[in-house]
């Protein structure tokens, strides 16, 4: 994987092969920022990586600038190397190792981005869970997104606060306002 653009592009990051991760195509990340640029000064948000994985999204945000990134995984690998990647790139990247799920029942903390990237053969009452805790518990800004990536066989419409949906390739990211 590597870093679209920012302060870090063209910067080719190699995980470990063990880790149980799906990253994001850079194809697919390239098209989200720049929906993203659009609307929002990287350098002002606040972004949440649920499933962060790799770090791939966290990484880009803070390339672009964001300094108030947080990203939660459950595998303590994925959080090593998350870390040990933002210390090398002096990035501001706090990492949280939790359940996702059991992290936005107690998180008070509100977001202008909150990106989702959950396994892809969640069942639709899992994935429905991510924007109903995000909004029951008020986790985003007034002019905040949540962003959920899944399959582009996965259909999201349906769940409360939807808004559209983009796919590029296999790959689909449904929008939550």
């Amino acid at each position: 994987m590597r870093i679209i653009s920012g302060l870090y592009k063209g910067r080719r990051i190699t995980a470990p092969k063990k880790l149980p991760i799906r990253p994001t195509t850079d194809m697919a990340k390239e098209a989200l920022f720049n929906i993203l640029n659009n609307q929002y000064y990287f350098d002002d948000i606040s972004v949440l990586d649920l499933f962060s994985g790799t770090g791939n999204i966290s990484y880009e945000f803070a390339s672009r600038g964001t300094e108030q990134i947080t990203a939660v995984d459950a595998n303590y690998g994925c959080i090593k190397f998350i870390s040990e990647t933002a210390e090398a790139f002096e990035m501001s990247i706090n990492t949280i190792k939790s359940d996702v799920f059991k992290f936005l029942e107690k998180s008070k903390e509100k977001h202008t981005i909150i990106f989702a990237d959950p396994p892809y053969d969640f069942d639709i009452e899992t994935f429905s869970k991510i924007p109903e805790l995000v909004f029951e518990n008020e986790l985003l800004e007034d002019e905040g997104l949540l962003i959920v990536e899944h399959s582009k066989h996965t259909d999201l419409s349906h769940l409360k606060n939807y808004s559209h949906s983009k796919s590029y390739g296999g790959n689909a990211f449904s929008f939550f306002e």
